[in-house]
């Protein structure tokens, strides 16, 4: 379902944005609603990036190993 909304922008971002707009064959209407739509969609990526992170730092990493090697072990001379 599509919405109209009014916002308020200065004439001269207006004017710039309908000649960007022209240059691309597109209206300003559609690059405006074109660029919310990829904030809105990098921000949700970002979110389900940052739980799945969390996630896995919460369920730890497991290398396989019994134990680890002491800092001795590692640093033997």
């Amino acid at each position: 379902m599509k919405q109209n909304i009014t916002i308020s922008l200065d004439k001269d971002l207006i004017r710039a944005g309908k000649i960007i707009a022209a240059q691309q064959g597109t209206s300003l209407n559609r690059m405006l609603r074109l660029e919310l739509e990829r904030i809105i969609r990098d921000v949700r990526k970002y979110d389900m990036a940052k739980q799945k992170a969390i996630a896995a730092m919460k369920a730890g990493f497991h290398s396989g190993m019994d134990r680890y090697p002491s800092r001795d072990e590692l640093h033997e001379r």
